[in-house]
C-alpha cells in the first residue's frame, strides 16, 4: 500500500489495538466478523468501491456500512469498517487488504492474550515447511478446483487437535481465501504479523545440526543487537546447508558457521 492508503490502514490497525485492549472485546469473535466482511467487500465490487469513492462524504460512506451490517455482526466490527470507510484508499482492493490483516491480527491478538502466541508463531512456520516439502499435499491446497468445504475439511484432518485452534482458523482462511496470494507468501505474511505482535522480528535459522540452547541464546542476543529489535528464530535443520547456518531476515540472507556470524555482529557493532 501507498499514500493514503498506508495512513488509512495506520488509523485502523490503532483503532483495532485499542479495542482489543479491553478485557470486554472477544478478540477471536472480531476476528471472525472481519473475516467475514472482507469476503464479502472481496466478492462486492460494486459495493467497496462505492465505500471507497473518493467522492463520496466520509460519513455517508460510515452509514451505508452501518445500514447494510448492522444486526449482522457485532457493534465493534461496524465501528471498525465504519471508521475505515471516511478515510481514503488509494485503491478499493486496498480496503479488503487492510481488512484481512485486522481479522489476522485479531486472532492473533487472542493468542496473545491467552499466551499461546509462540506456539502459534512455531505452528505456522512448521505448517509452511511441510508444505514446501510435500509437493502433493501442497498441490492439494492449491487446487483452483477443489471447494474451500473440500480444503478445510483436509485442513481440519492435519490440524485439528494438533495445533492451536488461532493457527487452524488463520491456516484455514489463507488457504480457502488466498485472494491471489500463493500459499508460502501467505504463510509469511501471518509470521510476520505474529512478530510484529511482540514487537519484533523474524529470524529463519536453517542449521546443518540442531542448536544447542546455549547457542540459540547467543545468536537471537546477536540478531537483536545486530537488528536493534527482539528477534524469534524459526529453527530448521538441514544437513546439506552451507557453512553449517544459513540465517534469513526479511530479505537479508546471511551464511556462515554460528561463531563467525556472532563475530561479525560483534564487529558490526563497534564500527
Amino acid at each position: 500500500m501507498n499514500g493514503a492508503s498506508r495512513e488509512a490502514l495506520a488509523a485502523a490497525r490503532e483503532r483495532l489495538d485499542a479495542l482489543t485492549d479491553s478485557t470486554s472485546v472477544d478478540a477471536a469473535k472480531l476476528a471472525d466478523e472481519l473475516a467475514a466482511v472482507t469476503a464479502l467487500l472481496d466478492r462486492e465490487v460494486s459495493l467497496r468501491r462505492v465505500l471507497t469513492d473518493p467522492a463520496q462524504a466520509g460519513e455517508a460512506k460510515a452509514e451505508l456500512a452501518q445500514r447494510l451490517l448492522g444486526g449482522q455482526v457485532g457493534g465493534e466490527t461496524v465501528d471498525l469498517l465504519a471508521g475505515m470507510v471516511r478515510s481514503r484508499w488509494s485503491q478499493s482492493r486496498d480496503l479488503v487488504d487492510a481488512l484481512e490483516e485486522l481479522a489476522n491480527t485479531a486472532d492473533l491478538t487472542a493468542a496473545q492474550k491467552a499466551g499461546t502466541l509462540d506456539e502459534v508463531e512455531d505452528e505456522l512456520f512448521r505448517f509452511g515447511r511441510i508444505v514446501s516439502s510435500n509437493t502433493e499435499l501442497r498441490a492439494a491446497l492449491t487446487n483452483r478446483a477443489a471447494t474451500g468445504t473440500a480444503k478445510g475439511e483436509l485442513l481440519r484432518s492435519l490440524l485439528g487437535g494438533r495445533a492451536k485452534a488461532t493457527t487452524e482458523r488463520l491456516v484455514t482462511r489463507l488457504v480457502t481465501a488466498p485472494r491471489g496470494r500463493s500459499l508460502e507468501s501467505g504463510l509469511e505474511s501471518l509470521s510476520k504479523l505474529a512478530a510484529d505482535r511482540r514487537d519484533r522480528m523474524v529470524a529463519v535459522v536453517t542449521s546443518a545440526v540442531p542448536l544447542s540452547d546455549r547457542q540459540k541464546q547467543r545468536l537471537g542476543a546477536a540478531l537483536a543487537k545486530l537488528y536493534g529489535r527482539p528477534m524469534h528464530l524459526n529453527l530448521d535443520v538441514d544437513p546439506e546447508v552451507v557453512g553449517g547456518m544459513r540465517v534469513q531476515v526479511g530479505d537479508e540472507v546471511i551464511n556462515g558457521s554460528l561463531a563467525d556470524r556472532i563475530e561479525d555482529a560483534g564487529r558490526r557493532l563497534a564500527s
